[in-house]
């Protein structure tokens, strides 16, 4: 585990990806970076927990983090270990397939922790290689948060498998309908400093074959979780199937701890909610 002293700088590591990705030939069997990165003594930054809050639609003012708070404050170390030269998968045009997140006890804004990140594996999918990328967060020796997200390089592939969630989900009851502004990208972007281009605009989206900005998967899950309510002790599953093209008007349909983001037929976003067992 390499110990790092300062959070990463995020637009840096985005460039450096995108200028190695050409260079990069992913295959499931390719090698990976086995070790992972502790960044010590991280404090919350409550004025950004507060912008997280309102514009992923959680409650203001309560002591402990959102439950997908802890997935941003891992993101600049995740991105350190992706853009660097010995991850085989091309930054540019990585899509953020799925997330799973367990929850041991709620964490309180005002916290210290430890954050650590690293690579579990490769694996082949239909349509290229995904990588699982691990993050946790420690309270001394004990892990209180941790979320394994699947990483999708798009390639030529002999793999022909299905792969989870490849089956349409079933429609779940419509709760409520919503209308998604423009630029909530933007206002994402600001919040949990995930800027990358295809949420920004339309005219960067479109660099990237989108007709107009998308949505951050992570933003629509979360928004997800706002409504929907987690227990403090929880496993969350999401499957990001379809992207969110911006402005939009979508529902948000759930039932026996399971939700959907979806508009008309298409899901954007498959997930469950249930009590954490174990540990």
């Amino acid at each position: 585990m390499i110990v790092l002293d300062s959070t990463p700088s995020l637009g840096p590591l985005l460039a450096l990806g995108a200028l190695r990705s050409p260079f990069r030939h992913p295959t499931p069997d390719a090698d990976f970076p086995r070790t992972g990165l502790l960044l010590p003594g991280i404090r919350p930054d409550l004025e950004k927990v507060a912008a997280y809050e309102r514009v992923c639609g959680f409650a203001t003012g309560d002591d402990g983090l959102p439950v997908t708070y802890p997935q941003v404050l891992g993101f600049p170390l995740a991105m350190r270990l992706m853009s660097a030269r010995d991850f085989p998968l091309p930054l540019l045009g990585l899509v953020h397939t799925s997330i799973t997140i367990e929850r041991y006890a709620e964490l309180p804004g005002d916290g210290t922790y430890d954050m650590t990140v690293h690579v579990e594996r490769l694996s082949p999918h239909r349509r290229g290689t995904e990588a699982t990328v691990v993050t946790g967060v420690r309270v001394g020796e004990d892990v209180v948060w941790e979320s394994r997200s699947t990483y999708l390089a798009r390639h030529r592939t002999r793999h022909t498998g299905g792969t989870a969630g490849s089956e349409p989900p079933e429609p779940l009851p419509v709760v409520e309908q919503w209308r998604i502004a423009g630029d909530v990208g933007r206002r994402y972007g600001a919040a949990s400093g995930d800027r990358n281009p295809i949420h920004l605009h339309p005219l960067t989206a479109r660099l990237f074959g989108f007709p107009r900005a998308i949505a951050h998967g992570m933003w629509t899950v979360a928004r997800c979780l706002a409504a929907h309510g987690v227990p403090e002790r929880a496993e969350v599953r999401a499957e990001f199937r379809a992207p969110v093209l911006l402005p939009a008007t979508v529902e948000y349909a759930a039932a026996d701890g399971r939700f959907q983001l979806r508009s008309g037929d298409r899901v954007h976003v498959e997930g469950r909610v249930g009590p954490l067992l174990g540990r």
